[in-house]
């Protein structure tokens, strides 16, 4: 129940006419159409079994855990709210899952947020405000603190997990020229990820590769490879008893 004011007549209008449009055989075989020739096919897990979607559940998981470590015990108010988790939606969204090609010159790596809006999200640089006192920061600020917090905890935890810590039971396939990598920097802004790719080698005396030359579009490091992750990720079902 509700009183007669103009936009609540007008929103039962749309909705009235948003159910006529999802009843209707047409717009059904319409849709039923796009998704065929998209290959667009829906797959549902049993209900009342999260751990079927391990996948996402872990991401869910690991962006909780560090949203009440950014936020705490804060209250924060509706639109501070909306903004932090918009934020923060770009973020997990913004990870480098692959190469977009086989370019050495390429230095673009495919996103989620490719699959969103057709291109990678960004974000306009914010001054650092992590070690400023929270009384003395306006609205807007206390959202990007929290935004850089949980940045920075999130990247690096992101990247340490993409790096398999497993026994030495089993030799690993060495780095080769031309291979992309994410490399670990503590000091970037939000949405922002230091791609290269492998331009040299340097093999220690027993043949393993532990120091690189990464290319980026700065211009060339040598890093150790602990301080990089190899795009794309390696997938862990495929690992070996041995590696697991």
């Amino acid at each position: 129940m509700c009183d007669n004011a103009r936009n609540f007549v007008g929103a039962k209008r749309e909705l009235d006419e948003l159910r006529t449009l999802f009843l209707s055989q047409q717009f059904q075989e319409q849709a039923i159409k796009v998704a065929s020739d998209d290959k667009i096919v829906f797959k549902f897990i049993p209900a009342r079994s999260p751990n079927f979607g391990g996948l996402w559940e872990a991401a869910v998981k690991s962006f909780k855990t560090l949203f009440k470590r950014s936020i705490g015990t804060r209250i924060l108010l509706h639109d501070e709210m909306q903004t932090v988790l918009l934020q923060i939606e770009a973020i997990l969204n913004s990870r480098p899952l692959t190469p977009i090609s086989n370019d050495p010159a390429d230095f673009e790596a495919l996103t989620p947020g490719h699959f969103l809006i057709h291109r990678p999200l960004t974000a306009i640089p914010e001054p650092n405000l992590d070690n400023v006192p929270e009384n003395r920061l306006a609205v807007w600020q206390r959202t990007q603190q929290f935004t850089q917090r949980l940045w920075k905890r999130w990247s690096e935890q992101y990247l340490s997990d993409l790096q398999n810590r497993t026994r030495w039971m089993r030799q690993r396939e060495n780095l080769t020229v031309g291979s992309m990598v994410v490399l670990k920097d503590e000091n970037l802004p939000p949405l922002k990820w230091q791609l290269g790719r492998v331009a040299e080698l340097h093999p220690g005396s027993d043949g393993n590769i532990r120091v690189i030359t990464v290319r980026t579009k700065d211009g060339s490091y040598r890093r150790g490879i602990s301080k990089i992750c190899v795009l794309p990720i390696r997938d862990n079902s495929k690992l070996s008893p041995e590696e697991t």
